[in-house]
């Protein structure tokens, strides 16, 4: 018999998890939506990659809709047993609050280790995959879009011409270029070829020059200078072709943990440097934890009986999960700053909210009011 009723709690806290993780997902992805559009429309960009996008993207929102999908859910769901009396039949039975709580631990469980997975693994190579994956289609965007006779501006601060290109794209024979990313002197160069060089490691794209010469000119006009070359390679910017983010090392965000505690026993690192670091291996775990929170604080406040029970576990839910992050916001802000330490900025909500739902947990499981009331006798007076 407990076995059933577990499976019906479990059932009423499936079903809005995985609709509302699906929306607050497409909402989080609608954000992108835009830029992926214009990668396939504009840039000819395929639509498999833009598939591989979304796919490495997804795990950077799971961990903020897991929770919140989790919490809401855990709200809706025993609002509505609580609504409908099938708690209080269940309690009338002799099943306390701790037993009652057994299934919606084991969903808390599964969440706290699929957020755990993807914090630690899936989320820091997803980022990273996103990254390779925008410089590998930069370069081979920058490569196939020079056609020869035509000026292309796909490199930031570059204006390129070629008069040749062959079909097999290899090489530029007459090439003229603009070199305008100086702001106190502009640069023309002039070469017989060129080769655009990647370098995925170190995700550099490097335009190779053969037999020409540079001619600079201050903005002045006063000061001319030449050099010829027989080689001379031009470091080139992706910006233009949708990978401004890419850089050669890795983002804090991209790191796994082990990665991380590493690059923080580098002695170069600045202050600021160590601090996001820090930051960022405090949020790896303490976001896995916020699920626990949320579960221990979403029972109580779901076991409250209201009329409009999933209307009212929405909203209270919702407004939880707002002061959260806030108060996330905020301890990550004053962390950065060196106002807190990055353990408080990046723990401080989980111990407010926990420590307010374990509070709420046992009144609730002591059949208490869940806030204090004043006497009768001060509230007529």
């Amino acid at each position: 018999m407990k076995k059933i009723i577990d499976r019906y709690i479990l059932k009423e806290i499936a079903f809005p998890f995985f609709m509302i993780l699906f929306i607050l997902t497409f909402v989080l992805l609608m954000g992108k939506i835009l830029q992926l559009m214009d990668l396939m429309v504009n840039k000819g960009i395929r639509v498999t990659d833009i598939a591989l996008l979304i796919i490495y993207l997804m795990p950077s929102f799971l961990l903020f809709t897991i929770p919140i999908s989790l919490f809401v859910a855990i709200m809706m769901g025993l609002g509505r047993l609580s609504g409908d009396n099938e708690l209080l039949v269940m309690k009338a039975a002799g099943m306390s609050l701790y037993r009652l709580a057994r299934p919606v631990f084991v969903a808390v469980g599964a969440c706290f280790l699929l957020t755990a997975l993807t914090s630690y693994y899936l989320a820091p190579h997803g980022n990273f995959a996103v990254k390779s994956l925008l410089f590998d289609l930069a370069r081979q965007k920058a490569g196939a879009g020079i056609k020869e006779k035509v000026f292309n501006d796909e490199f930031s601060g570059i204006l390129l011409y070629a008069d040749k290109v062959p079909v097999n794209g290899e090489f530029m024979s007459g090439v003229l270029i603009s070199d305008t990313r100086n702001t106190t002197e502009q640069r023309t160069i002039i070469a017989d070829r060129a080769y655009l060089i990647a370098d995925p490691k170190a995700m550099t794209v490097t335009l190779r020059l053969e037999n020409g010469a540079s001619h600079s000119v201050d903005r002045s006009l006063n000061n001319y200078r030449r050099m010829d070359f027989g080689r001379y390679d031009l470091k080139l910017d992706l910006g233009g072709a949708m990978s401004g983010d890419v850089r050669k090392t890795k983002a804090s965000t991209e790191m796994t943990v082990g990665e991380m505690v590493k690059q923080m026993q580098d002695r170069k690192l600045k202050d600021a440097d160590l601090r996001e670091l820090a930051i960022e291996i405090n949020k790896k775990f303490s976001i896995p934890v916020s699920t626990l929170v949320f579960g221990i604080l979403g029972i109580p406040l779901g076991i409250r009986k209201h009329r409009t029970a999933k209307y009212w576990g929405f909203t209270i839910g919702l407004a939880v999960v707002i002061v959260y992050y806030l108060l996330r916001l905020g301890g990550e802000a004053l962390a950065e700053t060196g106002r807190l330490t990055p353990f408080l900025g990046a723990w401080l909500p989980n111990f407010a909210l926990g420590v307010a739902g374990i509070w709420l947990f046992l009144r609730a499981a002591a059949e208490k009011p869940l806030l204090f009331r004043l006497p009768r006798k001060l509230v007529k007076s």
